[in-house]
């Protein structure tokens, strides 16, 4: 834990006592007294001391790795495939560096005693994408097709992605998480804040893609004519009316038919198909379901549940787990098909040409009344939560109601909760974004009942973290791109540069920072940028690429109250901004001289630049002014409500979409430009472990 932080300004700030013991008494260290740190330390040394071996051991594979253990100690290695590893004796222990990849038992015997430990064996180095390429950033719930039920869904997933890469040469579609969210009426619609990473959101399904709804028997298929004629009202609602994505209005209507699906018998093989996942997805699955089943039973809050139900490991669990079995299945059965419709998804795109395919995003953390929450309690800290200090950007500070892990309790699980979400995010990906990256090795933990500004950091053993992802990326065959936008600490894009994990460049903050400090300093020419970086002109959090160089953006904040500074001010600056920009694309011969600035020429910039992907706003090819989310509000604002929609605000199919001049423009920009196109060479095959 650091005891200080720089808040831009050049200056360190102390942090508070009061937060100190806070923060430890999360970690379960009591500091609340001088007396009762002594003891602290005293107890922390004595089981220091008493063992032999870490709680976990993360190496680099191709490295050899000293072992600080006693000369007389014996040393075996059980290799996760079954084999054994005999180590000589020697007053220095080594691990060799031709041991393979994966999660192995080092196991230590000294007279009579026997210790043993998690070793992790990863990769030095992710391996490199299969060349440059660019595809579009899309929030999946916004872009409807004439056969959404009132939100994009898994079948429209589907259709983009062939669309995009048969069409267009796009190689990957980039994509908001799809974690499950918390089943609350109203629910949150932020998808940064789900109940679950682990498991996907069943209103993302496509009922219709469903292979048991060719199977209804009479009556029920009835029933499902009407409720897909409401999908479809609620459809006409947002494309017709201008309305809201109603997600809400949207899972009531698909719940019914899912369940009305859930009794149509599956055939033997779907049968057999099904019992494999439930296999593989094991204590995983049964803990979501149960959870899922309680959070009917008795509201989402699992602290509020009767007592011997708040905790996954209770005895009670197994008797409420056999009364709501029926539910359970469901939440399983939900589960399944969402895992099979993503698949789905992945595999459309790769056979259409994209060399990547999905992005999934990975958010930062988890709801603290959801399903994660509970049945990883253990390695979570307790009345804390996730956010960030104060900055020149944000003097109050960010508190994003997020419970972190606990650095301490992971190790001694091996990392295995940690490993095991991002296995699942990497399932059905051809690359995976993990949200605020930097918390890897450090996050901003503020105690409950106190503000942002009275937080501190803890930091994470960024070699193990960065290890448990790559050796679960390099065996799903996965890229990393890390979100690294914001406050960053010396060293972190360096280090996961070096690891193979692709950064994030915005074009509006990639400015000459070398000069006096706080300056803002000229847009950074091309050839500086790092090559390593998915670039783009905007993200799901910053105003779309119409509205700032219209202004509107300016104009939008003004309006909410936002603006830090004079209307007159803001727009100044940003006008400056854009002038600096269009200078600079004129210097470059990207624009010509008099001609207006415009998003062809800043993607041209993009192009020019040595990023290794370039990322489409998707709404920019339809010139939607709006963006998805405006931090800093809550209901002054439809965050991540908003159906993809035309310069005037008019909501826009994925079909009119597709068949858009802005499209065919860009897609023609960035395709020819990166020599793309629908016979480039799809996602190679996952790597072996292999050395």
């Amino acid at each position: 834990m650091d005891s200080s932080y720089d808040p831009g300004e050049g200056e360190l700030v102390q942090v508070g006592a009061a937060t100190l013991i806070d923060v430890l008494a999360a970690l379960g260290v009591d500091a609340s007294t001088p007396q009762a740190v002594e003891a602290a330390l005293a107890e922390h040394r004595a089981a220091t001391t008493a063992r032999l071996l870490p709680p976990c051991l993360v190496v680099r594979a191709g490295r050899r790795t000293a072992l600080d253990v006693p000369a007389a100690a014996r040393l075996a290695i059980e290799l996760e495939d079954g084999g054994s590893w005999q180590l000589e004796p020697a007053r220095s222990h080594w691990l060799p560096a031709d041991l393979p990849l994966g999660r192995h038992t080092l196991r230590l015997a000294l007279a009579e005693r026997a210790e043993s430990t998690t070793l992790i064996v990863a990769p030095e180095k992710l391996a490199a994408l299969p060349g440059r390429g660019w595809g579009f950033l899309a929030q999946l719930y916004s872009v409807l097709s004439e056969r959404s039920w009132g939100m994009g869904d898994l079948g429209d997933l589907a259709e983009l992605a062939q669309w995009s890469a048969g069409a267009l040469g796009a190689d990957f579609l980039q994509l908001n998480p799809l974690h499950a969210a918390l089943p609350t009426v109203p629910s949150d619609p932020s998808p940064y804040r789900p109940s679950s990473r682990r498991f996907a959101d069943p209103v993302h399904l496509r009922i219709e893609a469903v292979p048991e709804y060719a199977y209804a028997g009479a009556a029920d298929r009835a029933r499902l004519d009407e409720l897909a004629q409401q999908g479809a009202r609620l459809r006409a609602e947002v494309l017709e009316h201008d309305g809201l994505i109603d997600r809400d209005a949207v899972w009531a209507v698909k719940r019914e038919a899912l369940r009305l699906l859930h009794a149509v018998p599956r055939g033997p093989g779907r049968q057999a198909a099904y019992q494999a996942y439930v296999r593989r997805e094991g204590a995983w699955l049964e803990q979501y379901a149960t959870w899922s089943a309680l959070a009917q039973a008795h509201g989402s809050d699992w602290r509020h549940w009767p007592a011997g139900l708040r905790h996954p490991g209770t005895p009670q669990l197994a008797a409420a787990r056999a009364e709501l079995a029926q539910q359970v299945e469901f939440h399983r059965w939900l589960a399944w098909l969402l895992d099979e419709q993503l698949g789905g998804a992945q595999q459309a795109a790769e056979r259409a040409g994209m060399a990547v395919g999905l992005i999934h995003d990975l958010a930062v953390g988890c709801h603290p009344d959801g399903a994660d929450a509970w049945a990883l309690q253990d390695y979570l800290a307790a009345g804390i939560s996730v956010g960030a200090p104060p900055d020149a950007f944000n003097a109050h500070g960010q508190d994003w109601g997020l419970p972190p892990w606990r650095p301490d309790a992971l190790a001694a699980a091996g990392y295995a909760p940690y490993a095991e979400l991002l296995r699942a995010a990497a399932r059905h990906a051809g690359a995976i974004r993990i949200d605020h990256v930097m918390g890897l090795f450090r996050l901003w933990w503020v105690p409950a009942g106190r503000p942002p500004t009275e937080g501190a950091y803890v930091r994470y053993d960024a070699e193990a973290m960065l290890g448990v992802l790559a050796l679960e990326a390099h065996r799903a065959g996965t890229a990393v791109i890390g979100e690294d936008l914001g406050t960053v600490e010396p060293g972190v894009r360096e280090e996961l540069s070096a690891r193979g994990v692709l950064g994030t460049s915005v074009l509006w903050f990639e400015r000459d920072w070398t000069g006096k400090e706080g300056a803002k300093g000229a847009p950074l020419a091309p050839a500086r940028w790092r090559p390593g970086c998915l670039a783009t002109l905007t993200t799901h959090d910053l105003p779309s690429t119409a509205a700032r160089l219209s202004g509107e953006h300016v104009q939008l904040r003004h309006q909410l109250g936002l603006l830090a500074n004079p209307l007159a001010a803001e727009q100044q600056a940003a006008a400056t901004e854009l002038a600096d920009w269009k200078a600079e694309l004129v210097a470059l011969g990207l624009l010509t001289p008099g001609a207006a600035l415009d998003q062809v020429a800043l993607y041209r910039f993009l192009l020019a630049t040595p990023a290794e992907l370039v990322g489409v706003w998707l709404p920019d090819t339809v010139g939607d002014p709006r963006p998805q989310n405006l931090p800093g509000t809550w209901d002054q604002y439809p965050n991540w409500r908003l159906p993809v929609a035309d310069a005037a605000a008019r909501p826009v199919t994925l079909e009119r979409l597709a068949a858009s001049p802005g499209a065919a423009e860009l897609g023609g920009l960035l395709g020819g430009l990166l020599g793309a196109g629908p016979a480039r060479p799809g996602r190679p095959t996952p790597p072996s472990d292999a050395q």
